[in-house]
């Protein structure tokens, strides 16, 4: 079993010295160093490289950079995604991301994490477990989203929240850990001032 193998299958592997995944997450990083140079005019240009980044994309999305990733092949976006900057994923397993999901600055997706054993880490082993995140998700400034976590549909992160475990549907979370402080209702539609 190759060690990119291994990580698909959710066992510990090495990320570290394995010749093929540095090979691939340097050249990853290398599109995602391009991605970052271009003018914020060029956005044909930004739109194209992601494309060939990650390994799905819908058709309207927007990435401000700077963004940073680790393999890209394991992204996926929904229709409507936007990220502002500074969005970091570490997709050694897949990253999710449904319809209509915005992202504030500074967050990151971590599916990479470390052995808690001293031994085993400093062997340059880890593992890497899926995030999901649905539809029509909004997730606040600051928010650390990590290993194997799902987030559900019309839910909001609060930010400054660390992620480590499941949110429903239809919550607003906050806090580290991150938990759901209450629904959200048709309240929440009357809640800021509009023109009509």
């Amino acid at each position: 079993m190759t060690e990119k193998e291994k990580a698909a299958a959710g066992y510990l592997y090495d990320n570290n010295y394995d010749e093929e995944l540095v090979k691939e997450r340097t050249a990853c990083k290398d599109k995602c160093y391009k991605f970052n140079q271009l003018m914020p005019s060029q956005y044909e240009e930004q739109k194209a490289l992601i494309k060939e980044i990650m390994g799905k994309t819908k058709d309207n999305f927007v990435i401000t950079a700077p963004f940073w990733c680790d393999c890209g092949y394991n992204i996926e976006i929904g229709e409507n995604f936007y990220s502002n900057h500074n969005c970091v994923i570490l997709d050694c397993a897949k990253v999710v991301f449904g319809d209509n999901v915005f992202i504030a600055p500074n967050c990151c997706f971590s599916t990479a994490g470390h052995p808690i054993d001293a031994k085993q880490r400093n062997q340059g082993l880890e593992y890497a477990y899926p995030i999901t995140v649905g539809n029509d998700v909004w997730i606040g400034a600051g928010v650390v989203v990590l290993p194997g976590v799902t987030i559900g549909d019309n839910t909001v992160i609060g930010a400054g929240s660390v992620v480590n475990r499941d949110i429903p549907s239809g919550v607003i979370a906050v806090g580290n850990p991150c938990k759901p402080i209450r629904e959200i209702t048709e309240a929440d539609k009357e809640k800021y001032k509009m023109l009509k």
